[in-house]
């Protein structure tokens, strides 16, 4: 069975994520508020490793906005295995009510990887579109956030966003730009390719600004995924929140 992630937050909740004040729960209630966006992230771990998308909503209500989140994942899964019916994403995107579907799968550095990529980001957006909703693809890194790979993979899914005039997530730029600030940032986990979890802060982040147009850098300096606050210096979260920003001025 895929590992599924389905998340509602509550202002609350939200709340407390970054304040350190509790955990956010899968599947909370809703705030009572309208939520300024409805997203729906389909991927692999690299989206549920330290549950981006509760960290996202957490974070964007630091900032007084309400969004509702919502995935659909499965370890190692490519887009190809979601839309093969391995999960029910093509079930979740057909309910409709999403602002955006966020997509995401491997590094895919290859090119007869890109081309797949593209491939099925098609077949994704011809689901998605009917349904008013907007496709973005959020973009990963190579193992070790390389530089030698990391501009192949940005290739990849800028490539895949353009072909369905869709948004273009560029969360591993971001990454590459912070460890070239600092290479010691612990930004990956214990196996050098998943995120550790003060990666996944900088990933939302990244992800925040570019699909609410509100600048990464007015965010509050501390660091928070998962439901519980980081140990890390406010200056530490200011360079994150800079190299956000700057990886969404440049791509």
């Amino acid at each position: 069975m895929p590992h599924r992630l389905r998340t509602l937050l509550s202002a609350t909740l939200a709340l407390a994520a970054l304040s350190g004040a509790g955990a956010c729960q899968d599947g909370a209630g809703p705030s009572g508020g309208t939520p300024s966006l409805k997203i729906l992230f389909i991927g692999n771990s690299l989206t549920y490793y330290n549950d981006l998308p509760g960290t996202l909503a957490a974070i964007a209500r630091t900032a007084g906005d309400t969004l509702a989140v919502e995935s659909v994942t499965g370890p190692g899964y490519a887009l190809l295995d979601h839309l093969q019916g391995m999960s029910d994403a093509v079930a979740a995107v057909k309910r409709g009510g999403w602002d955006v579907v966020v997509l995401q799968q491997g590094p895919s550095t290859l090119a007869v990887n890109r081309d797949s990529l593209v491939l099925w980001t098609g077949m994704f957006d011809s689901i998605i579109r009917p349904t008013g909703a907007r496709t973005a693809l959020y973009m990963v890194w190579p193992a070790g956030a390389s530089a030698q790979g990391i501009d192949a993979v940005r290739q990849s899914y800028q490539l895949a966003a353009q072909s369905v005039g869709g948004l273009f997530l560029p969360a591993g730029m971001a990454l590459q730009l912070a460890l070239q600030r600092d290479a010691t940032l612990p930004l990956l986990g214990s196996d050098d390719f998943h995120p550790s979890p003060l990666g996944t802060y900088l990933v939302a982040i990244t992800i925040y600004e570019r699909l609410t147009g509100k600048d990464a850098r007015d965010l509050p300096d501390r660091a928070a995924a998962n439901g519980a606050t980081l140990d890390v210096p406010a200056s530490i979260v200011q360079l994150l929140q800079e190299a956000a920003h700057q990886a969404n001025l440049q791509y």
